[in-house]
């Protein structure tokens, strides 16, 4: 997975900026659809179930002579006694809290023009000795943009924020206005990946993240969050001798863990047909991102407890 990342031309090392950027606020506030606006291409899934996001996903920009890397965090989880989950939501927070000692500047994300106590809870969890950058997400669905002023000035008296941001993550000019607003916080220090880079993730972890985000989409309400994808067998062909990339093969083979019988019933569908519409997805997606033909096969197994148990989230991935 590699795209121009916008710079042109090679800048001398000590030109150069690069910096750690979190993204971080409460689940299903629009933080991956930010990463991925920022990014320029799809490295973080997106859905509307609330907690997709469950690892820390790095994205790359690098825009003249700086390099930005943004980290999308997992949303904070601020319940922690949904019965069967806290090993995972421990799990969760921590790779939060462990990309917050890191980084040099941090966004906080809320859906502008609302704040409530899950938003505060995350927000008294931010280091004090960081910049803590507002990003009023969602700019787009605030419908009289003159209560927007007093809100941010109420915004004042929860946290000593370095910069207000309103904006809408699905607009260019706000991202790129967003781009301009960050880069004086990053220290002036060597790049630390390729100009081109866009993630530093692997198009393995990419196909478990993208065959997940297909069950949450096509299930919508009906599955718990507590599932997830193990990818079993990952190969890649090469294409013929002088033929394009487009005519080699990737070979996926992967599960879909869940907690009970029901919920693997939701997932199959009448005669298989969900199973198959996710497989699908899936493929044709990964065949874009790839530049290459994609063959998946799909399970469905049932493991009970599995988010509530250390070693299994081990096993499963999860650091």
């Amino acid at each position: 997975m590699a795209k121009k990342g916008g710079a042109e031309q090679a800048v001398p090392d000590a030109q150069q900026r690069c910096g750690l950027i979190a993204i971080v606020g409460r689940p299903n506030v629009g933080k991956s659809t930010l990463l991925n606006a920022l990014v320029g291409q799809k490295v973080s899934i997106t859905s509307r179930k609330a907690q997709t996001t469950r690892h820390r996903i790095t994205g790359i920009r690098t825009d003249g002579d700086t390099q930005f890397v943004f980290v999308d965090t997992p949303g904070f989880q601020t319940r922690h006694t949904v019965r069967g989950t806290a090993a995972l939501n421990r799990n969760l927070n921590k790779t939060v809290q462990a990309t917050l000692s890191d980084v040099d500047v941090v966004m906080f994300l809320v859906e502008a023009g609302r704040y409530g106590p899950d938003d505060a809870k995350v927000l008294a969890l931010l280091p004090k000795d960081k910049p803590v950058i507002l990003v009023a997400n969602k700019l787009d669905l605030v419908h009289r943009r003159e209560d927007l002023f007093p809100w941010l000035q109420s915004m004042q008296a929860h946290h000593p924020f370095t910069e207000y941001v309103p904006l809408s993550a699905q607009k260019e000019a706000d991202t790129v206005r967003l781009l301009g607003i960050l880069r004086p916080y990053l220290p002036e220090q060597g790049w630390w990946y390729d100009s081109e880079a866009l993630t530093d993730r692997t198009d393995r972890f990419l196909a478990s993240e993208v065959i997940r985000e297909k069950l949450f989409r096509l299930t919508g309400d009906e599955l718990p969050y507590t599932s997830t994808v193990v990818i079993d067998a990952y190969a890649e062909e090469p294409p013929p001798p002088g033929k394009p990339k487009a005519t080699g093969l990737v070979r996926i083979a992967a599960t879909i863990i869940v907690e009970r019988e029901q919920h693997k019933g939701m997932i199959i569908g009448d005669k298989g047909e969900r199973l198959k519409r996710i497989g699908t997805e899936a493929r044709t997606e990964l065949e874009r991102l790839m530049g290459s033909k994609v063959f998946l096969e799909l399970w469905v197994k049932v493991r009970s407890g599995w988010a509530d148990d250390d070693a299994r989230l081990r096993t499963y991935g999860y650091e």
